[in-house]
């Protein structure tokens, strides 16, 4: 089935909205398609074994036994409907619509009754019922054809997200956070397996597979679609946890017609309701929503951390409230399967992030820490950028990450970073920020390259070689020092300074208070290069005036406050006979990690700031993973001569433009 197929169906599918306008909210359109679009589906699945589910259903009318094994079998699904009603006998009887729709929508199985529920459809078919529009409704989506013959299951999620997409758009809300262009997980899918394409062929291989953001289930139906692609007789499990109603009930409804277990489908939010706690997994990819905070869950993840630590899935570090990203990927890692003795086991994951995980977080922040953790356990096996306006709710630069707990030897202690930016053909049409889109040829490039990322990182006759950059782990890593300076002051007294000795509390409580700001009147003018000769005078006018010197260390802070004034020529102060640093020259540096601080200090620093040192107690480790940079390549401006002719032509186009106009 073509593009313009899915388009045709889905455009048949929001037609309906011509009947709604008026009755119903555009934002609202939605509320009723696609509920009926998943109805109309279920029951086009469904029709080939009715009329045999109807009759064992009617056989075991009053019987003591459970139909619902017998009931499955019949209608070779985990779903059924005990109902000889169908849509079209439905819309044929208006006055009784309601109540039939009812009453078919109650003989299907409890898991498709479950799906229905999380759309609300009891209260769209009384509101429907309420404005005359039920029947008119149901007529429209009989003539929808969705047999399985007709669209296949991977083509029907093409149009469930084309409906959500529309919807999203109508109810202003970010389609991004529903779906991910098909293209897109078909690269994601196929770099998440590559090395696994020997073991994937074993006869009789079970894989699971978890997307704990899985919105329609797009990632899950490919990664089984791929698998079973592989190897007909391999078994996949899919599992998938969503927080949108709608997406859930159609990733439900979706797993229900293919035969995997709908029950696999946890609602919720991952974080503060882990619907696959303690279990793990082969395979892992997830698209969470970018940017989005947490802070509607934060007292849950806050708990695990601090109580669990590394024994919870958040024990590394909590990034900042406005982007729980990272949240994602250690949830995910916690579910890594353990890898045996004999190297069997473990687990692989691809997660799509914006480029703020890259590096957003000093040293010691809960990203970099985050970071730290990844990479210090040797789990980050490659991030590959991906080309922007390439998602339907962002225009923005994305990358792949790839991890996995069970790297090939050769890759250990390495991290590949691949730049598929100029990968891409334009749209026809673009779909919202979506302008840009991956080839089947662009995939293919894309997945040999990262395959064969090593050898083409070491060939620099390779034409690609400048596409591919292989790091040791810690080449990510640095040492954030902080580089001190001495305080240096002179002492004078000013007006200022008399304003400033009348506001500091730590000397107006003293009882001398009155004759040391007579003492400094006297002496406005002065000025000292040491603090000894400044406390010397001072002290003589306090004591000329009639009064006593106050004493103690709080006081001499104070005065001292009062009359410094920094100067690079100015006497050091020193605290327990060593310098004290002056917090407004306070610098910091990224030193890379495994460099000694203090050589990288005698060559950078010191020539420039001899009297600098470095205080080793706030030094701290971080870690980023700065993308961008190692791809940059300098580009000279144009020669002046060049732009200048540019310019003059320009100007002679505006002027006979203005000719023109003036005409």
């Amino acid at each position: 089935m073509n593009s313009s197929k899915h388009t045709e169906l889905a455009n048949h599918a929001w037609s309906v909205a011509d009947l709604l306008r008026g009755d119903y909210k555009q934002s609202d359109y939605g509320k009723v398609i696609l509920p009926f679009t998943v109805l109309r589906r279920l029951e086009c699945v469904l029709e080939p074994t009715r009329e045999k589910v109807a009759e064992i259903a009617e056989q075991h009318k009053g019987s003591d036994i459970d139909p619902d094994r017998f009931l499955r079998r019949a209608s070779g699904h985990s779903f059924y409907n005990r109902s000889r009603l169908t849509l079209k006998k439905i819309a044929a009887d208006p006055k009784n619509a309601a109540k039939n729709l009812q009453v078919y929508v109650g003989a299907f199985s409890d898991n498709a009754q479950g799906v229905l529920e999380r759309f609300e459809f009891a209260q769209q078919i009384k509101r429907l019922d309420d404005a005359d529009l039920l029947y008119k409704v149901i007529g429209k989506f009989t003539d929808l054809d969705l047999r399985p013959e007709i669209v296949p299951n991977h083509n029907m999620g093409y149009i469930f997200e084309e409906l959500i997409r529309r919807f999203a758009e109508q109810s202003n809300e970010t389609a991004g956070e529903h779906f991910t262009p098909r293209e897109v997980i078909q690269l994601m899918v196929r770099l998440l397996t590559a090395p696994d394409g020997d073991g994937l062929h074993l006869p009789g291989v079970v894989r699971t597979v978890l997307d704990p953001a899985c919105g329609t289930g797009g990632m899950l139906s490919a990664m089984d679609d791929l698998i079973t692609e592989l190897n007909p007789g391999a078994t996949v499990k899919v599992y998938g946890q969503e927080l949108n109603p709608e997406s859930w009930a159609i990733c439900r409804s979706d797993l229900m017609i293919k035969g995997q277990d709908p029950d696999n489908i946890a609602f919720g939010n991952s974080f503060s309701d882990d619907g696959h706690a303690r279990k793990s997994f082969d395979y892992m990819l997830a698209n969470p929503p970018f940017g989005v905070e947490w802070k509607k869950v934060k007292d849950e993840v806050t708990a695990e951390h601090e109580k669990l630590g590394e024994a919870g899935r958040f024990g590394a570090g909590l990034p900042r409230i406005n982007d729980g990203s990272l949240l994602f990927l250690q949830h995910m890692i916690s579910k890594m399967k353990p890898v045996d003795v004999n190297g069997g086991g473990g687990s692989r994951i691809a997660i799509v992030f914006n480029g703020s995980p890259l590096f957003t977080g000093a040293a010691g922040s809960g990203e970099s820490e985050i970071r730290r953790w990844i990479l210090e356990n040797d789990w980050l096996e490659g991030i590959v950028a991906l080309p922007d306006q390439l998602f339907y709710n962002t225009g923005i630069s994305t990358y792949f990450w790839i991890l996995t707990n069970r790297k090939n030897p050769d890759h250990k202690g390495k991290v590949v970073l691949l730049d598929a930016r100029d990968q891409w053909q334009k749209m026809r049409k673009s779909l919202g920020d979506k302008r840009k889109a991956l080839g089947k040829e662009h995939i293919a490039e894309v997945v040999k390259l990262y395959g064969e990322a090593l050898a083409v990182a070491g060939d620099a006759e390779h034409p690609l070689h400048g596409k591919v950059k292989v790091f040791a782990n810690e080449d990510f890593g640095y040492q954030r020092i902080t580089v001190e300076r001495p305080l240096k002051l002179r002492f004078d007294v000013t007006e200022e300074t008399l304003g400033a000795l009348e506001t500091s509390k730590a000397i107006q409580k003293l009882p001398q208070a009155s004759a040391l700001a007579d003492a400094c009147k006297s002496l406005v003018g002065a000025g000292w290069g040491t603090r000894q000769d400044a406390w010397l005078a001072l002290k003589d006018a306090v004591v000329q005036a009639g009064g006593t010197w106050p004493t103690g260390a709080p006081f001499n802070k104070a005065l001292r406050d009062v009359l410094g004034v920094r100067d690079p020529v100015g006497e050091v102060q020193l605290t327990k006979g060593q310098p004290e640093p002056d917090a407004e020259l306070r610098d910091y540096e990224n030193v890379p990690l495994g460099e000694d601080v203090e050589e990288y200090l005698k060559r950078e620093v010191h020539p420039h700031v001899p009297d600098a040192w470095i205080d080793h107690s706030k030094t701290k480790i971080g870690y980023e993973i700065p993308f961008t940079r190692h791809f940059y390549v300098y580009e000279p401006p144009r020669p002046l001569a060049e732009i200048d002719a540019e310019l003059k032509t320009l100007e002679a186009e505006i002027q006979a433009l203005l000719g023109e106009v003036t005409e």
